[in-house]
């Protein structure tokens, strides 16, 4: 992507309705604006990102660990492919911003959710590049990172999130500084879901194994009908893996069905899931817009899903495309600009990293407390 493709539209920027609560957007160095660098290393994508507080991406340099056909990533391998990349990725994207180290105001890193070892090899990259130059870190929630990039480049007002990923499905909405959680899967990710079925069905892990069963999907015909896991708030979706695994190992060696068939349905099925528990945290929260954030996002046909729907409710949905909603070293730089900005510094004794982080966990220090929502004057739920 061009340099300056890869900026935020400034129109989009100064349409935000919420604008963010900063100290200070002038950079420590004496002068200038505040500039941050990000690391993402949570899953099988490195990525080091420059942003500064207007909120322009400089630099969003990724690499991505492919493995082949019918195999996952495994996280010491996966590390040990971060590990190779970063001291590049970290050089392409400073010279990408035309910016030295000593020009960086203050480090940021993924400290959690995510796999261990990849996030340690991200964390220790940051961790040595703070110290060389004496910067600042701040550690930063990988999924309100997903959100608040989300905000930044959609311009998104104060819409219900649908967070897919490989590692996460939650359906958030924001109220008195947390990111709430109104459901989520309660086993696996859909991400998750869609990545181990490819492995059933022999596709490709390159680029993704989530887009590849996109693209095979559009070209299905036949629907076949499996389980529909919604459990009130939250979804199910291993046993609805289970079934089209089981499903296609019956019948596809056969010629009874094709693998776009099975790609199509479990598409069809798990999405529109996706739709109707977010649609219900809509009619609760008042609102009418969604945000889909997150690697999973980034299918066209959950977008149109979602667009339907929320047109129906008279509201409109923000989508992104796969630069920024893969996982990205931007969105970690920008999130982590919003914490320093309203005076958040990690420890170097406490920038471990940690697999299990909720999104709910975390004070957002740098939004308005209040939801947009209105309550009866009595001050009842």
């Amino acid at each position: 992507v061009p340099r300056s493709a890869s900026r935020v539209d400034a129109r989009a920027s100064a349409k935000r309705a919420h604008p963010v609560v900063v100290v200070s957007t002038v950079s420590t160095r004496g002068g200038g604006v505040m500039i941050a660098i990000g690391f993402e290393g949570s899953a099988n994508k490195i990525s080091v990102g420059i942003v500064n507080a207007r909120g322009d991406i400089l630099a969003n340099p990724r690499e991505t660990y492919v493995t082949p056909p019918g195999t996952g990533f495994l996280p010491r391998e996966t590390a040990r492919h971060h590990q190779d990349c970063v001291v590049d990725l970290t050089a392409r994207a400073l010279d990408e911003a035309r910016l030295k180290p000593e020009d960086v105001d203050v480090v940021c890193f993924t400290k959690g959710p995510g796999m261990g070892a990849p996030l340690t090899s991200a964390a220790t990259c940051a961790r040595t590049l703070a110290l060389l130059f004496d910067k600042p870190m701040v550690g930063v929630n990988h999924c309100v990172a997903h959100i608040e990039m989300g905000r930044l480049v959609t311009g998104a007002e104060n819409p219900v999130i649908l967070y897919v990923s490989g590692g996460n499905t939650q359906v958030i909405a924001y109220n008195e500084r947390r990111y709430r959680i109104f459901g989520e899967t309660i086993d696996i990710a859909v991400g998750n879901m869609l990545d181990r079925f490819a492995r059933v069905v022999g596709l490709s892990n390159d680029p993704a194994p989530g887009y590849n069963i996109e693209q095979e999907a559009k070209k299905g015909k036949v629907f076949v009908e499996g389980p529909y896991g919604v459990k009130g708030m939250d979804v199910n979706l291993s046993g609805i893996l289970t079934f089209y695994e089981s499903y296609a190992n019956e019948h596809l060696s056969k010629g009874e069905i094709t693998a776009a068939d099975l790609c199509f349905s479990m598409q069809e099925t798990v999405f529109a899931m996706m739709v109707e528990i977010t649609e219900r945290a809509m009619a609760h929260t008042n609102a009418k817009d969604v945000l889909i954030v997150g690697g999973v996002g980034c299918n066209e046909r959950l977008q149109e899903m979602m667009s339907i729907m929320a047109s129906e409710r008279g509201g409109k949905l923000y989508g992104m495309d796969e630069r920024y909603c893969i996982d990205n070293g931007a969105m970690i730089a920008y999130t982590g600009l919003l914490q320093f900005q309203n005076g958040e510094t990690t420890p170097l004794s406490e920038t471990q990293c940690t697999q299990r982080f909720r999104t709910d966990e975390v004070l957002v220090t740098w939004r308005e407390g209040g939801s947009g929502v209105k309550r009866p004057a009595d001050g009842s739920p």
